[in-house]
């Protein structure tokens, strides 16, 4: 029997208990503990935050016993300091509701009243009054600073974003509430908060300017998540089972875990990182699923997109930038589409150009791409859902099959069930965004804007017996699209290859939103 993976497993107590496996992180947090003393940290979901909030709790309260044989137990083993306990307050706003009236004070009020029972401190004032009076007698009980953590403090907001009115309200609580760690510092010791998304500190942090952000930090980039090194050192064992079940090389499954679920990168110099959730998932299951989005996509920011009219294209070819103080300092009140992607783990930093300190971002790996690419398509095409006939699994059975007729009733019937918009929204957007969405979610078989020596080929696919390129034009003649793909040499590169080519020009009317026209030249 294999180790235990602690899917889903937030809590470190109840990991190092009940003996699942743990990575061991705890080198981070001796040099959070040494190189300051209040933090702010966001990554993506399912990346670990709360595990690494619950063992800092453990530190911080002084469960040695739990630490035994970990890092940290031989970096801390000649200070006289270390395992001392101290008062830890750890806020967890997590699987809670925010849309009832007053949902964010009854949680603070919660929370405040266990600790108040376990002080005895009596509830006197406001929220944040209370909090100060419990930091005081806290540490004054205990003779030591307090630690405070809070976990995934963005949740009061993203929860409520298409709620303007609850999401300033919560705003102004929290503000309110935590202010006190500025103004109380004296009876602290340590902070640390996560989240995912940064809302600037001129919303909701006024106060807090003392918070070190690490989140783009190069010396805590692997922080969270699971490194190369990682994998291979912790998961020997599921590695061979994967290959086994797969029918694939041991060297293949590493290659194939790489590409699904490696990539993420928080710093141009930082460690690449694996989302940890997947990789758990994939060993258990023992296949290359998409469980980073067994969730889904945001509803409000997959209608953000489509809203914005934003050209989804540029997420795979990696001309989206971003400056430094876009990923860093961005204030997330407005909800902007390119620092939100990256901070909710959509895109990652795929270069930088140190002269301009320009961020390239892109897809972290092909999980992310595809999974977020199938999450956009029901809001341009309707009813194309498994079994619908405009599903990928259908076309990819018409191109294996060389189903030409099908192909093009496959077409036909997809843009016709592209839902009417504003007339003032613009076709194109929808034309080449659909195009794009269907063809690349063909996955290998299909690479669509196809850089050649002499232009730029729409969309080509390859099986094992046949080549397709095709050439999609609005408002003009589909021999205006084939004219193209000779003129431009499109198919040369196939000179040679035993495999049947077919040009295909393909021309859409954008007043009728049809497919007009349709030619195939063998």
């Amino acid at each position: 029997m294999g180790q235990k993976l602690p899917i889903g497993v937030q809590s470190f107590t109840g990991l190092r208990n009940n003996n699942f496996l743990y990575i061991d992180k705890t080198e981070y947090i001796y040099k959070l503990k040494h190189s300051g003393e209040q933090y702010f940290f966001i990554r993506p979901r399912r990346f670990g935050k709360s595990l690494l909030v619950s063992t800092l709790k453990a530190y911080w309260e002084g469960k040695q016993e739990l630490f035994k044989d970990l890092a940290i137990s031989e970096l801390e083993a000649d200070r006289a300091n270390a395992w001392k306990e101290y008062p830890v307050f750890c806020f967890d706003f997590n699987g809670q509701n925010y849309r009832n009236e007053n949902g964010l004070e009854d949680i603070l009020d919660e929370q405040l009243r266990r600790w108040e029972k376990e002080y005895d401190v009596t509830a006197v004032g406001s929220l944040g009054e209370r909090f100060r009076n419990l930091l005081i007698t806290a540490s004054q009980k205990k003779n030591l600073g307090c630690v405070v953590l809070v976990d995934e403090y963005d949740k009061p907001f993203l929860d409520v974003a298409d709620d303007i009115g609850i999401q300033k309200h919560n705003k102004e609580v929290f503000r309110a509430f935590f202010s006190t760690l500025k103004s109380f510092d004296e009876y602290i010791r340590f902070v640390f908060i996560t989240g995912v998304t940064k809302f600037h500190k001129v919303s909701i942090f006024s106060d807090l300017n003392q918070l070190n952000d690490i989140s783009l930090n190069a010396e805590f980039s692997g922080i969270c998540g699971i490194t190369d090194e990682e994998l291979r050192k912790y998961f020997k064992t599921e590695i061979k089972e994967l290959a086994e079940t797969q029918e694939i090389s041991e060297s293949d499954c590493l290659v194939a875990l790489k590409e699904q679920y490696d990539g993420y990168r928080f710093n141009p110099n930082g460690v690449s990182v694996y989302n940890p959730f997947s990789v758990l998932k994939a060993f258990f299951e023992r296949d290359f699923g998409a469980y980073w989005y067994e969730t889904g996509t945001p509803a409000f920011l997959v209608k953000k997109l489509k809203q914005s009219n934003f050209d989804i294209r540029k997420l795979d070819n990696k001309s989206l930038y971003a400056s430094e103080s876009m990923l860093k300092d961005y204030s997330g009140d407005d909800l902007s589409l390119i620092p939100l992607l990256y901070q909710t783990g959509y895109l990652t930093i795929a270069g930088y150009d140190r002269r301009s300190r320009e961020y390239t971002l892109a897809y972290p790996n092909m999980e992310v791409k595809y999974g977020f690419l199938e999450s956009m398509m029901p809001e341009y095409v309707s009813d194309c859902g498994s079994g619908s006939g405009k599903d990928i699994f259908s076309l990819n059975r018409l191109v294996e099959n060389r189903d030409l007729d099908g192909i093009h009733d496959y077409l036909v019937a997809l843009f016709a069930s592209i839902p009417y918009t504003k007339e003032d929204d613009p076709f194109e957007h929808y034309f080449q965004t659909v195009i794009y969405l269907v063809f690349t979610l063909l996955g290998h078989l299909a690479e669509c804007e196809v850089h050649t020596f002499a232009g730029r080929i729409d969309c080509k696919v390859e099986t094992p017996r046949y080549v397709y390129i095709f050439e999609f034009k609005r408002d003009v003649s589909a021999d205006e699209a084939l004219k193209q793909i000779e003129d431009k040499g499109y198919s040369l590169p196939f000179a040679a290859d035993s495999r049947k080519l077919f040009k295909i020009g393909a021309t859409f009317d954008s007043k009728k939103r049809i497919l007009a026209e349709w030619k195939v030249v063998e």
